[in-house]
């Protein structure tokens, strides 16, 4: 399992640019979209135990690229990923309810165990990157909102 390797022009990790030495890491500073994508592509997880996530798009781009997401339920993270359950082969990823650590090392114990099994994490990585979460699905999603409000307010009030 790799939890996180850059090999690019970027992150010189040894002067002949070959591969990290064990145990060490890498600092960007500042924002590129490009290594953004290539890290949330190339991992097998995504840890994101946030206190408070109004929406969060990570877990939706690495659901898109097939990389299981580790959250804790808050916000749209709780929104958009599905614990995975064995039984049935529903999921989309892990997930975790209390803000503490021990809630985070079991969720996580329950990935690794689970990325031993071959057959399930692929299935898991399917289950993700079926996901959609297009505008167009949303305006879909509202416009039905929006038919159900009004269907009730016709039937509830009276038009002289």
């Amino acid at each position: 399992m790799r939890i996180l390797y850059v090999a690019s022009e970027v992150f010189p990790y040894s002067k002949t640019g070959g591969p990290p030495p064990a145990g060490s890491a890498g600092v960007v500073i500042g924002f590129d979209e490009a290594l953004a994508r290539s890290i949330e592509a190339g991992a097998d997880m995504f840890l994101m135990p946030s206190r408070y996530e109004p929406c969060g798009l990570n877990q939706m781009y690495s659901m898109r690229y097939g990389t299981v997401p580790v959250v804790r339920a808050t916000g749209g993270l709780d929104d958009t990923v599905e614990h995975y359950d064995p039984a049935t082969g529903r999921g989309t990823g892990f997930v975790f309810h209390y803000y503490e650590g021990r809630a985070l090392i079991a969720c996580l114990r329950e990935a690794l165990e689970t990325f031993a099994d071959g057959r399930a994490w692929r299935s898991i990585m399917k289950n993700g990157m079926s996901r959609d979460f297009s505008w167009a699905r949303a305006a879909e999603g509202n416009a039905r909102l929006y038919r159900r409000l009004l269907d009730s307010a016709s039937r509830h009030v009276e038009i002289p």
